[in-house]
């Protein structure tokens, strides 16, 4: 499809903010690059880019042409997916913005559980906080979302929300594990390791502990759940997840306790699209797919 290859230079220009790394991206000559947006700009009308000594950025036509492209993309994808299906094989791809709570256990096993029944579709699974994952929906970077606690829900329309309480999470032997159930105050007087401030776990956590005249201290801070879970073996120290992405390790070393909801409400898990998107073909199965999953996952629930 020779005539999407210049909307495809646009988005590596968009991308990189620079002509010469785009045209490194993209194994095209610097000036070839230039001339042939230079050339596009004159038929379209308008110029895309602001030209900055460091190099360049979209102006306001450069980004509804670039959302055109992408819509346009999608739309194409979707018709693709539909001819496939005519034929009985069904084919596409997946993108999908996710917390990182899901990366462990359940997509995986639901991406292979598609697949198994859809070779011919691939996957993307780019991992995003709450705000980026909304961000790649109406950029249509991303097909679906799968986050805990959203932060906007502008352009987002919801598919499934699952409840997910926060838990503890500690070793065996830690001296909190002896409880059943924990109060908020006894994890954050003690040692602990918590998400960094985008996450929507430690929104929570920073929300009821203020309500609470406390703090989130931790003495490790971390963009990565499964540091989390690996030094509490390491540190009596407590950490903090959502049961989605916990499992017992079979080992005895990790526990897992609930902590008092009067000290910290219930969060949400949301599967959800572009609002007023039509997904592709695979997509939108796909989606159905997790929808069905969520529900069954401690009593997911349709929006």
């Amino acid at each position: 499809m020779r005539h999407l290859y210049t909307f495809r230079l646009i988005e590596a220009v968009a991308r990189a903010g620079s002509m010469r790394r785009a045209a490194e991206d993209m194994a095209i000559t610097a000036s070839a690059l230039n001339r042939r947006i230079r050339r596009f700009e004159a038929e379209f009308g308008a110029e895309l880019f602001e030209r900055l000594p460091g190099g360049v950025r979209l102006n306001p036509a450069g980004e509804l042409l670039l959302h055109h492209y992408r819509a346009s993309l999608s739309d194409l994808a979707r018709v693709q997916g539909q001819v496939a299906d005519l034929s009985g094989e069904r084919r596409g791809h997946v993108s999908i913005a996710c917390s990182q709570a899901l990366l462990p256990y359940f997509l995986p096993e639901q991406i292979a559980r598609y697949r198994a029944d859809h070779p011919g579709v691939t996957f993307g699974v780019k991992v995003r906080d709450r705000a980026e994952a909304e961000q790649e929906l109406a950029t249509y970077e991303s097909d679906l979302a799968l986050v805990f606690e959203p932060v906007y829900l502008v352009d987002f329309e919801v598919i499934r929300i699952v409840p997910q309480p926060v838990v503890a999470v500690m070793a065996a032997d830690h001296p909190l594990a002896r409880k059943q159930e924990l109060r908020l105050r006894d994890c954050l007087d003690a040692p602990h390791v918590a998400p960094a401030a985008k996450y929507g776990v430690r929104h929570l956590l920073d929300f009821a502990a203020r309500k609470g005249s406390r703090r989130v201290a931790p003495i490790v801070e971390t963009e990565s759940f499964e540091l989390i879970r690996h030094y509490v073996l390491h540190e009596r120290a407590v950490g903090f997840q959502i049961p989605i992405g916990l499992r017992d390790p079979g080992d005895g070393s990790l526990v897992f306790r609930p902590i008092a909801e009067r000290d910290l409400p219930t969060g949400n898990l949301i599967l959800g699209q572009m609002r007023g998107r039509s997904l592709p073909v695979a997509p939108a199965r796909f989606a159905q797919r997790l929808a069905n999953a969520l529900k069954d996952y401690a009593g997911g629930t349709d929006p």
